[in-house]
């Protein structure tokens, strides 16, 4: 009988993991706590269009991964983003040398996790709280007390912060992944009805509060109208003011984006502030992705790697791997 695997998490890491055992002819059982797919690449609709408040766009370094990038614009699921692309230093503005191949989702970046999700079996709006094994299976716990099961493995996909407290069956392995510290980033939606004068479209930021501002018009398939920035404060920054309420937040950035976008900044007509507590890894990590394959446990996420989409595709397909390797050994 082939029980099912659950995969706690349907961002990249957990829907590439999901792929690979399914094309493996293995059954999986998706869990998240959000309403819809995606984690950090997920977007968000709001009365000015949809906004990628996460993950601002990708690269593709790994053959692998470039190969599978170029299956995905060929079904329609991302297009290729050529912003015109600045940094700014020290209140200086320059157009950037950078001239790395960046993809986004189609209208959003959430509709790649969304056509990535397809078919496969997820429950949404449900908190993994507890992850055990009985005699032959594991079963999970959600957060109203209701138990899930029966599972023959678990992939655990979130961030780590969350993936340790899931992970109390194997100590060890909940030692390796407490020991990664995540950085928070603050991000904001400012959006104007009269389009701002300048030609800035995409934007490296040191020495502010800022480290990355996007027009949003600039990427393929969006709305025009308003002309909507989405600002990502730096993880130093964004840690300081942790707890500082989202209008203040607003402000503060307002005031760092107008300082160094180089024309007049009205006040927005529109905007938002989200808080990523587990944005991206502090240190990248050569891990791949981390398991207690005896007991049938694995990890995977951005965080096992380098911290970006790739390294979370790539991690998500490592722990895919290490279980059917396992699997193919004892059977």
């Amino acid at each position: 009988m082939n029980t099912p695997i659950a995969i706690i998490g349907s961002g990249m890491a957990g829907l590439s993991a999901a792929h690979a055992l399914t094309a493996a002819g293995l059954c999986v059982q998706l869990f998240d706590k959000s309403r819809g797919s995606g984690g950090r690449m997920s977007s968000k609709r709001s009365e000015v269009g949809d906004l990628d408040l996460g993950a601002q766009y990708f690269t593709a370094r790994d053959r692998h991964f470039v190969d599978i990038v170029q299956q995905w614009q060929e079904n329609g699921w991302l297009a290729e983003w050529k912003p015109a692309l600045y940094q700014s230093q020290g209140g200086q503005l320059n157009l950037s040398p950078d001239t790395q191949l960046r993809y986004t989702g189609v209208p959003r970046m959430s509709a790649l996790t969304r056509n990535l999700l397809g078919e496969l079996p997820a429950t949404f709006a449900c908190r993994i709280t507890e992850v055990f094994r009985g005699e032959q299976h594991w079963h999970l716990v959600d957060a109203a007390g209701q138990s899930h099961g029966p599972f023959s493995k678990v992939i655990v996909a979130v961030p780590a912060p969350q993936a340790s407290v899931l992970l109390s069956a194997a100590p060890k392995l909940a030692a390796s992944v407490a020991s990664v510290v995540m950085e928070p980033v603050w991000a904001v939606v400012l959006a104007f009805a009269k389009p701002l004068d300048t030609p800035v479209e995409g934007c490296f930021v040191q020495d502010s509060p800022l480290d990355w501002l996007a027009r949003n018009r600039s990427k393929p398939g969006r709305a025009s109208r308003p002309d909507s920035w989405v600002l990502h404060a730096s993880s130093a920054w964004s840690r300081q003011h942790i707890d500082l309420p989202p209008e203040a937040v607003i402000e503060q950035l307002r005031c760092a984006f107008a300082e160094l976008i180089g024309c007049a900044v009205p006040e927005a007509d529109f905007s938002l502030a989200h808080r990523w507590l587990y944005a991206r890894p502090a240190h990248a990590h050569q891990w791949g992705a981390l398991a207690d394959a005896d007991l049938g446990l694995y990890v995977c996420g951005d965080w096992c790697l380098s911290g970006r989409v790739e390294g979370a595709w790539l991690s998500g397909q490592e722990a895919a791997r290490r279980l059917l390797e396992h699997r193919e050994h004892n059977s």
